[in-house]
């Protein structure tokens, strides 16, 4: 009989008899692309070993206890986002046990104390997080930024002795939350604040989900042009969706006065559109409507939404304002559906999102060549593809975003998405001053747009200018309370280049853990970061993960995407990964 030690992975579905029963084939079919899109490859991803499927239930192992544990960590940050924008009712949570012991090896199968003590594990953890045993634990404190709760001796079926567990869930205190404010009250500004939160889609028809969506941000879009208004990004907002949240607790965590919220429903034609601007403090009403009108007046509705929001906030606009609010981006339902649906995938940062994106923009531009925001989505896809090695030719593709780009600004030379992806671009073919000012133009156009804070970050720190930089994420991250982890891996740069590597650290771990999948993720940060701490352990472990993730990742490559201004800090940076192992 042959044993071996293993790190023992254990889950289950928690509700899924109760899922089952309402909807088998839907809870089935949502189970299986879960597996197929996360759990499958975050298990291998962290070099283990699915022993076996049983229903709702998956038992796995690894050679590596931090492994195990990061790996679980990795899932239920991944299972948390996927909620984020699933009904309640629809959502699949996890539970998991991890323990370190002896098991049998009973050909491809596992068994003994070890599984039966995380599965025991397994029941006791909260949903959405994991319990692990005291072995695991000893592994894990010192070797992973994760904040495990002490829950004592447990008493468990079929061991005679009790297990001291330890509990951790993805909504903890450590759980790389995606505003590190969360929690402490937002000052409301001075100035007139609003959440656009995402209208709810009462069509019955999935497929309507975009036009719900693309309301709520062509009015966010319209709004963030006021320099008289404060106004949350998209990607706070919509963490919302799907959820009815209490308006006064949307308010306090985006830290507003008003928010609006409607709904939208679509039959042949027709569209019934209802909004209601809610004054927080108060819980009353300033304003609401509700319009009924043809499909193909979507965009003077959005337009009427938009000014009914100005005049009940009594704002003031100037009149390049006036102007700018009032531009009509398209006036084709067709084209501005594909550009929608291209949005929903662009920053999420896979190869095949930014294929699917732009697929779409094109779609969006051969209906209306005249749509610039379509032009500068397919700059965006283009630059990217560049930047993340997926373009055959990256020379090819920042010639065509660069065309995109001058193509958009061309139709609209105040267009601030256009100005700030100008900038972007002009970043990678080292053209810093013109980057800086078509980051501070993109600014000026659009205040509250709190992505263009960012790309003009991202240069500021490529010139030198890191404090001028971390300043800017922290506005974008006021502006958007819920952020990305792209704003965590610039302000982590900025940190690096002050000197704060302790502060580096930290916000690239974040990053990291909050956006495991997303391709700006590949540790070659924190690789440096730890290099120049003089943790070579550390720094080379980072780099053999980077290269896992992205194996044609080598100095060369890294010199093309972090390309600094400054010949002796690019030297540095590359001399740094240098020594942590990355290849030429």
């Amino acid at each position: 009989m042959e044993r071996k030690l293993a790190a023992i992975f254990a889950a289950d579905v928690v509700g899924y008899t109760r899922m089952i029963r309402a909807d088998e084939e839907g809870t089935l079919q949502a189970l299986r692309a879960l597996r197929e899109e996360l759990i499958d490859p975050k298990i291998s991803e962290h070099r283990g070993r699915i022993v076996k499927l049983m229903g709702d239930g998956i038992l796995a192992e690894f050679a590596s206890v931090v492994d195990a544990v990061a790996c679980s960590a990795d899932v239920q940050h991944g299972l948390a986002e996927r909620n984020s924008s699933t009904p309640e009712d629809g959502q699949i949570v996890l539970r998991i046990g991890i323990n370190l012991g002896d098991v049998v090896i009973d050909g491809d199968d596992i068994q003994g104390d070890g599984v039966n003590v995380a599965a025991r594990l397994e029941t006791l953890s909260a949903p959405g997080g994991m319990c692990i045993s005291d072995a695991v634990h000893e592994q894990v404190r010192d070797r992973l930024d994760l904040k495990f709760e002490n829950l004592g001796g447990q008493d468990v079926k079929n061991v005679d002795r009790p297990v001291q567990a330890w509990g951790w869930t993805a909504s903890g205190p450590d759980a790389a939350p995606t505003s590190s404010k969360i929690g402490s009250p937002l000052a409301v500004p001075g100035k007139p604040s609003i959440a656009v939160l995402p209208f709810t889609n009462m069509s019955g028809d999935p497929e309507q989900e975009f036009l719900a969506d693309g309301l709520a941000e062509d009015i966010i879009t319209a709004l963030s042009k006021i320099s008289e208004m404060f106004v949350i990004a998209r990607n706070s907002t919509f963490a919302y969706k799907g959820k009815s949240p209490d308006i006064r607790q949307v308010a306090e965590e985006l830290g507003v006065r008003s928010v609006l919220e409607g709904s939208v429903r679509r039959a042949g034609d027709r569209v019934r559109i209802t909004a209601q601007l809610i004054d927080a403090e108060t819980g009353s009403h300033i304003w609401a409507e509700r319009y009924d009108r043809q499909i193909v007046d979507i965009f003077d509705l959005q337009d009427e939404i938009t000014q009914e929001i100005v005049t009940a906030l009594e704002v003031k606009m100037t009149k390049g304002e006036q102007i700018r609010v009032r531009r009509r981006q398209t006036n084709n339902i067709d084209a501005w559906d594909a550009y929608v649906q291209a949005q929903a995938h662009l920053l999420r940062f896979t190869r095949e999102d930014n294929t699917m994106a732009q697929e779409l923009g094109t779609r969006a531009v051969n209906i209306d060549p005249e749509f610039a925001a379509a032009h500068t989505l397919l700059a965006f896809t283009h630059i990217t593809g560049a930047r993340l090695g997926w373009a055959q030719s990256a020379a090819e593709a920042l010639e065509r975003g660069d065309d995109a780009v001058r193509r958009a600004l061309a139709i609209d030379e105040n267009d601030a998405d256009a100005h700030a992806m100008l900038g972007s671009l002009r970043n990678y073919q080292r053209r810093y001053d013109e980057s800086l000012e078509a980051g501070r133009r993109a600014i000026e156009l659009a205040p509250s747009a709190a992505d263009h804070y960012v790309w003009s970050a991202l240069t500021l720190n490529l010139v030198g200018r890191a404090e001028e930089a971390a300043n800017l994420i922290e506005k974008a991250m006021r502006l958007s309370p819920f952020y990305p982890g792209y704003y965590l891996g610039i302000i982590a740069q900025s940190y690096r280049l002050l000197g704060r590597l302790d502060d580096a650290i930290a916000a690239d771990k974040e990053r990291l853990a909050q956006s495991p999948g997303n391709a700006f993720s590949d540790f070659r940060l924190a690789a440096a970061v730890y290099s120049e701490l003089g943790d070579e352990e550390n720094a080379k472990f980072h780099v053999q993960e980077a290269l896992r993730k992205n194996p044609h990742l080598s100095l060369e490559v890294v010199r093309q995407i972090d390309p600094y201004a400054d010949e002796c800090e690019m030297e540095h940076f590359l001399d740094l990964l240098r020594k942590a192992g990355l290849p030429e």
